[in-house]
């Protein structure tokens, strides 16, 4: 039914047909920036839409107004600003987010409830409605602005993050496209980061929905950078359909390749957003096997990403493990620590809950690539979860102790 899919050279979240996007500088960025910070995201045909958010108690306008919007699970563009998040700007905020939409729908000539809205940037901060007016007004889309659409999300981001990916359903060759933003603020259960996906599939709007859940749970709800989430959460999913006219089901093999093709990219996106996060210099990757339960597996593989000690000590090339195994221990999963073993890479560093004796010189040598693997094996089951962090650097302090002047 399904091929494996391939990467899209130069891919980007209007590789899919009938996909086109832009991006300006309106402004809402501070002048010294002067980088793309408005954009547009728009399909030239109807929607099946599916979306997660935030988990954060304080969600921000553009959330709940996608919250909404998204009720019928229809949509057909998305406008974006980078610079400030119109969150905690009362009800003044839920305006502007209305507005954002109103003049979106005008400008592409569709009806405002098929119109969502996001941003990211400084909390507090009411949206400087004049710029965004006029950003909107200047968009001009195109078949390539996918990529100009990736760097206006970015905040503190150090490179834009975007993948499409094709594959055959029945035939018919489908494409699924994405672009995210997410450097800082990030913790599972969303993060401070936006992503919006793209296919040219038809795909039943339940399944959409259910097909975005797993493919976040496997990659954005297993990133971490810093512990702290974010009120402006935003994943987005559009699927036009003008791919072929047959329509994906759920519990049918042509849904099992589109959600194939889907997690591809998701995770493609979530490892470099920990890749990338602020002032990091490696990424991490936690893999626990032999977890009693898929929870449990998630669970100590998130704690060990995201702890404070385990990245500075993997920043200092410090293969120093009783970080991991109170990691472990803290983390709520089922762990036996007279079982369990860490590696590093190849290397065991402990067996069955003591040192392996290991050669430090190869130890500290793994701890400085670029991509650090970590896997404990807590033989309790025959689950397996991995998660991705980053280290941490002096220059996240640096970075996160002047954000806002």
């Amino acid at each position: 039914m399904g091929a494996k899919p391939k990467i899209v050279p130069n891919g980007t979240v209007t590789s899919p047909k009938g996909f086109s996007a832009g991006a300006v500088y309106a402004g809402i960025k501070t002048a010294r920036e002067h980088v793309l910070d408005l954009g547009i995201l728009y399909s030239h045909g109807p929607c099946n839409a599916a979306g997660l958010f935030t988990t954060n108690a304080v969600k921000a306008s553009p959330v709940l107004f996608c919250q909404r919007t998204l009720r019928d699970h229809r949509a057909q563009a998305v406008v974006v600003n980078a610079g400030c998040a119109n969150a905690c700007t009362g009800e003044q905020g839920d305006k502007d987010a209305a507005e954002m939409a109103a003049i979106t729908a005008n400008k592409v000539g569709i009806a405002v409830e098929d119109v969502l809205v996001a941003s990211t940037g400084v909390i507090g901060k009411p949206l400087p409605m004049g710029l965004v007016r006029t950003g909107v007004g200047s968009v001009a889309l195109s078949l390539e602005g996918g990529h100009d659409l990736a760097l206006a999300i970015m905040t503190t981001d150090t490179f834009p993050k975007e993948i499409a990916v094709s594959t055959r359903i029945n035939g018919d060759r489908i494409t699924v496209g994405g672009v995210a933003k997410g450097a800082g603020m990030i913790h599972p259960n969303l993060a401070t980061l936006l992503c919006f996906l793209t296919t040219d599939a038809s795909v039943e709007a339940g399944l959409l929905q259910q097909a975005l859940q797993r493919a976040v749970d496997v990659s954005f709800n297993m990133v971490t950078v810093d512990g702290d989430t974010s009120t402006n959460d935003t994943v987005l999913l559009l699927a036009n359909g003008m791919a072929s006219g047959r329509m994906i089901k759920a519990g049918s093999p042509q849904a099992e390749a589109f959600e194939t093709a889907l997690q591809i990219v998701c995770l493609h996106l979530a490892k470099n957003i920990a890749r990338d996060g602020e002032g990091a210099t490696k990424l991490i990757e936690v893999t626990v096997e032999g977890a009693a339960t898929l929870d449990d597996a998630r669970r100590a593989a998130r704690v060990v990403a995201s702890s404070s000690l385990v990245k500075t000590a993997v920043y200092g090339c410090d293969p120093n493990w009783g970080r991991i195994m109170a990691a472990l221990g803290r983390s709520g999963a089922e762990v036996e620590p007279t079982k369990l073993d860490i590696y590093l890479g190849d290397l065991c560093l402990v067996r069955g809950g003591c040192s392996s004796h290991f050669n430090e010189r190869t130890a500290r040598a793994l701890l400085a690539k670029k991509e650090v693997l970590v896997r404990v094996c807590l033989k309790l089951g025959e689950v397996t979860a991995t998660a991705w962090g980053c280290d941490m650097s002096p220059d996240y302090v640096t970075i996160n102790s002047a954000y806002t002047t």
